[in-house]
């Protein structure tokens, strides 16, 4: 099942968590279903007990039904700590179309993800918090465990797919954002990068920006939001076009059939540029291909959330 059918469903519910947790459910499932069926997703609340440590925190509930010591488990001894990282700049509002519900673009893409991913690592008692940016931190929830703050995230997400908030003109600083991320960040952490990188020419300074992530010891996947066939390979029909810029206003006509060649390979050679530069830094990058599945992104996660244990 696709992106786009799943999201067109969407609108029948204003519950942000509850379609979390019906994408989550739906992947678990096939996952089960799959090749994949023996990767383990546990979800866990306690812990065994370690001799010596203080009893304060067992539960004798369950020491009575099991004959174990169980220890329940608090945010400050949650698994990992994740913060999600979502660009909000008018480039995300693409493919764009003025007057209709906001669904099927790279930001409504990257905001229902995003949703999977909190209701998922809260299932797995992993601290999560959200970050929004596009020229500046719009938003910033520090990684917690509790209900609240899940309430506080999945409340921001819905906004930013509601049409009256969908701003045309609103810029991107990707470089400057990511080096404030990697300062406020105290702790070693997952950082998940929701993003289309389109931040002007400054790829070297991009390029510092997430190696800096990783000098603070943090490790890093970055979703490169895209809708693949129009904007890797620019699969637009043989007819004269108005091509506009979402964030300057910029506007070029021209027959997309003329110029595909010459920009496909363009674009191509600067994505290959950052998977290299990904590669060196150690840095997790997946293609987010908004026409594809849900799952191409949740698989990731749980691929990379495995290696760190």
């Amino acid at each position: 099942m696709k992106n786009l059918f799943d999201i067109e469903q969407f609108h029948q519910f204003d519950n942000l968590g509850l379609i979390a947790r019906e994408v989550v459910e739906g992947f678990i499932t096939g996952l089960h279903r799959s090749p994949f069926h023996g990767f383990s997703v546990e979800f866990a609340e306690h812990r065994l007990y370690n001799q010596g440590e203080s009893t304060k925190r067992v539960d004798w509930k369950l020491f009575a039904r099991t004959d174990k010591l169980f220890v329940k488990q608090y945010e400050e001894e949650t698994n990992l700590r994740c913060q999600l990282v979502i660009d909000t700049s008018s480039s995300m509002l693409f493919p764009y179309s003025k007057g209709k519900k906001q669904l099927h673009n790279k930001l409504a893409f990257s905001v229902y993800t995003a949703a999977a991913l909190i209701y998922l690592l809260r299932k797995q008692r992993d601290a999560v918090g959200l970050t929004l940016f596009s020229d500046e931190i719009e938003f910033n929830s520090n990684p917690r465990i509790s209900s609240v703050n899940a309430e506080l995230m999945y409340n921001e997400l819905a906004k930013l797919i509601r049409p009256e908030n969908a701003h045309l003109r609103k810029k991107t600083d990707t470089t400057q954002v990511l080096h404030q991320i990697a300062e406020n960040i105290h702790k070693r952490s997952l950082v998940v990068i929701f993003s289309d990188m389109l931040d002007g020419e400054n790829t070297d300074e991009l390029f510092q920006a997430l190696q800096h992530l990783r000098y603070n010891k943090h490790e890093v996947i970055l979703f490169h939001v895209t809708d693949h066939s129009l904007e890797r390979e620019f699969e637009f029909s043989n007819r004269p076009h108005k091509f506009v810029d979402l964030e300057t206003g910029h506007t070029v006509k021209l027959n997309p059939w003329e110029v595909k060649e010459y920009y496909a390979k363009t674009v191509n050679s600067y994505f290959e540029a950052l998977k290299v530069k990904c590669g060196q830094y150690k840095i997790d990058l997946a293609e987010a291909d908004i026409n594809e599945d849900f799952n191409q992104v949740l698989f990731s996660y749980l691929i990379k959330r495995k290696r760190l244990h």
